[in-house]
């Protein structure tokens, strides 16, 4: 809509972009960004003015705000992945999914918070402090929060994002910009649009170029697409998938951009429910509400049946052993050599090593290279890395043999519950957090499948609840049909920002026309 708006010239790129820096501006407590490019976007907006002035946009995203995860390389914008070790990082190049946006005229507002190099599933373990979901400032929010003191000035506890994409999804649903790039290893673009109320589409493996997205775990590291509604996911996935020659492992095939067909008879379709994904720590609350969005699916004339993934009860540990052994092979880089933080410890290059790693890096990420150091031991090797990888094609064939079996696509939570309060988050120590928080979404990275979440109801505590859709191998225009129905059919409610429209009333509107006219 706000394309058509730029289109038809009730818009200009430039008057949106300076909405959408003054709207940053105004909702910079909730720290969804570490760099905003101000001079930069604007000088991107005014190149876009030039060209709808001429009558040639680049494409559906010419003028479009978008802001993109801090863990993607930049040319001229700082790339920091939220730690010591990055901090002041200038990357000469952009990554492939970044270019591919600027080259359709999209225009680049900044770079968004994470955990310190996306490990963590909060957004609060970054150097540059956590983000803070949007929706604590929401009058649904506020509405259903009793402050603990009696006095009426309190603020109800804010709660987090979700993460490790927290940034971005703030941005996202805080209007600050259109869409926004995250990166996607074991649900850390699903998690945070859960919690934030917005849409989080992983795509398959393969489809879109890792190249320039630092790396945390090669196998299995996506990026992520963060929209407010599914089309627009579509329209972002369009530009950015297909072979990309600096990344051997994007597919050969030229990749067809497509709309979104309007759904009207989904009678054919075969919705597959893992009983797995019950898992422990469920809340009453999700699970009635993904029986609800089954019983929606059923009343509408699809087949929905109930299926097993018997190997789901392994995957996360199995994923934690694989995540770890590539992790602590992707940290060897950053040494104080080449780029990044280097220690003034002269005594030996060893010492130097050492110190500019424990200057660089959070308890975290070092917890992550010795846990993957470990595994990676000569006498370890076989017990942990190679059963581990044995057991991740386990999972892959599960998949496989569900959808082999008539299934479409799978229903499945995307969290266990609502978004945490902060202070209650940071009570439990990031592994077991991300333990628990990557339970339902990991397996679909460990077999390379896409997936999405859509923001489906609000709590009792009025915050957003998100259910997964995983689907087959490469068939994104299928699962994004399918989440485009269930879309439409639970109108998800707009977040209405009270900080936003007190901050910045005019903004805030014209946001809310321009994205939802």
């Amino acid at each position: 809509q706000v394309a058509a708006a730029l289109k038809e010239g009730r818009v200009t790129p430039t008057e949106l972009c300076q909405r959408c820096l003054s709207l940053i501006k105004s909702t910079k407590f909730l720290n969804a960004y570490i760099t905003v490019a101000e001079e930069t976007a604007l000088k991107q907006a005014e190149a876009s003015e030039e060209r709808y002035k001429k009558g040639q946009p680049l494409g559906v995203l010419d003028g479009i705000p978008i802001a993109v995860k801090d863990n993607f390389n930049t040319a001229g914008i700082e790339t920091t992945c939220a730690s010591n070790m990055l901090r002041g990082y200038i990357s000469p190049y952009n990554a492939t999914v970044v270019q591919k946006l600027l080259d359709q005229g999209a225009v680049l507002l900044g770079k968004t918070n994470l955990d310190e190099f996306a490990m963590g599933s909060g957004s609060t373990d970054g150097v540059f402090g956590p983000v803070r979901n949007p929706w604590s400032y929401s009058r649904q929010y506020k509405e259903k929060s009793v402050p603990k003191s009696h006095s009426e000035d309190k603020e109800p506890d804010w709660v987090i994002t979700g993460g490790s994409s927290g940034g971005s999804a703030a941005a996202v649903s805080s209007f600050t910009c259109f869409a926004a790039l995250g990166s996607d290893t074991g649900g850390s673009t699903r998690n945070p649009a859960a919690h934030c109320g917005v849409v989080g589409l992983k795509p398959t493996y393969g489809l879109i170029s890792r190249h320039g997205l630092i790396p945390l775990v090669n196998s299995m590291d996506v990026p992520g697409i963060l929209t407010r509604c599914v089309d627009d996911a579509a329209v972002v996935l369009g530009s950015l998938a297909g072979h990309d020659p600096k990344d051997s492992t994007t597919i050969q095939d030229n990749f067809k951009p497509f709309e979104l067909p309007n759904l009207t008879d989904v009678s054919k379709l075969s919705i597959g429910i893992p009983k797995e994904y019950h898992a422990p720590g469920l809340s009453s609350e999700i699970l009635t509400i993904w029986s609800k969005a089954a019983d929606l699916f059923e009343n509408a004339g699809a087949k929905v049946v109930e299926v097993s993934l018997p190997h789901t009860r392994y995957s996360i540990v199995c994923y934690h052993v694989l995540c770890t052994a590539e992790v602590a092979s992707n940290m060897a880089r950053f040494d104080g050599l080449e780029y990044g933080h280097r220690s003034d410890m002269n005594e030996s290059t060893e010492s130097m090593y050492a110190a500019t790693r424990r200057e660089g890096f959070n308890d975290v990420v070092r917890g992550r290279i010795l846990s993957g150091n470990y595994f990676l031991l000569k006498q370890n090797y076989e017990k942990y890395f190679i059963k581990a990888q044995k057991v991740r094609r386990l999972i892959a064939n599960d998949f496989v043999k569900v959808f082999r079996s008539g299934v479409d696509v799978l229903l499945t939570p995307t969290t266990l519950s609502d978004a945490a309060p902060y202070m209650e988050f940071i009570k439990e120590d990031n592994r077991t957090r991300s333990a628990q928080d990557d339970i339902l979404t990991q397996a679909a990275n460990m077999a390379g499948l896409p997936a999405i979440n859509v923001p489906t109801a609000l709590s009792e505590r009025g915050l957003p609840v998100g259910l997964q859709f995983i689907g087959r191998s490469f068939q994104e225009q299928q699962l994004l049909t399918v989440a485009k129905w269930f879309e439409k059919q639970v109108q998800f409610p707009m977040i209405q920002l009270e900080e936003v429209k007190k901050h910045d009333h005019g903004v805030f509107l014209h946001q809310k026309s321009a994205s939802f006219s």
